[in-house]
């Protein structure tokens, strides 16, 4: 694997994980913690990501070809679900996206770890780049090495987000979590137009 493939790597993963786009959403459904609990939520869920989209890495591809699931399907499926979670961002009455208590709910696992640093893009990414028919098992642990430091870099970013908190406020969070949903919504529709157009990803 050569510098080339390792730079088209990190650009792919980096752009379907989004770790910009992840801020306005960890500010959102941490908003009402605090500043240490939305710091233990942000080591969660990337760890959790790391986890979910290592795991997909490896063995995603083995899993859809087992269940006879092709990859396009599974795109249209996470694309729906996108949908139907950016929804929830925009209509909420009180605010984009209050922090649910009770019943063991952690924003960590979702919406954070999952579908927003582990989005369906990045799931479908990581097995697209990671070919089981053509990729050797160190070239997928030197791309699972560079997903490794996008979500370093998306850890920073959320731990850096926790000082808006203080310069937008509530309203400020609300606003934001609306925008990310419409954003949200739109890359949900991209990613379903796109599989019905035979291409993988958002295109």
């Amino acid at each position: 694997m050569n510098w080339n493939e390792l730079l088209f790597d990190f650009v792919t993963i980096w752009v379907t994980v989004d770790p910009v786009g992840t801020v306005p959403l960890y500010l959102s459904v941490t908003k009402d913690m605090t500043s240490a609990a939305r710091k233990r939520a942000a080591v969660r869920a990337t760890i959790i990501a790391f986890l979910l989209l290592a795991g997909f890495l490896y063995l995603g591809q083995y899993l859809l070809e087992a269940m006879r699931i092709q990859m396009l399907s599974f795109q249209i499926a996470g694309g729906i679900v996108l949908f139907l979670f950016a929804l929830t961002m925009i209509f909420e009455k009180s605010s984009g996206h209050d922090v649910p208590t009770g019943d063991g709910h952690d924003v960590a696992i979702f919406p954070l770890a999952m579908p927003s640093i582990a989005t369906p893009g990045a799931l479908l990414s990581v097995v697209v780049l990671t070919d089981n028919n053509t990729t050797s098992f160190l070239q997928e642990t030197i791309t699972c090495a560079v997903m490794g430091l996008v979500l370093v870099a998306t850890l920073m970013l959320m731990l850096l987000g926790d000082r808006i908190v203080g310069l937008i406020g509530r309203s400020g969070t609300n606003v934001l979590s609306r925008v990310m949903g419409m954003i949200l919504a739109a890359v949900a529709v991209q990613m379903v137009y796109s599989a019905f157009h035979g291409q993988l990803g958002p295109g």
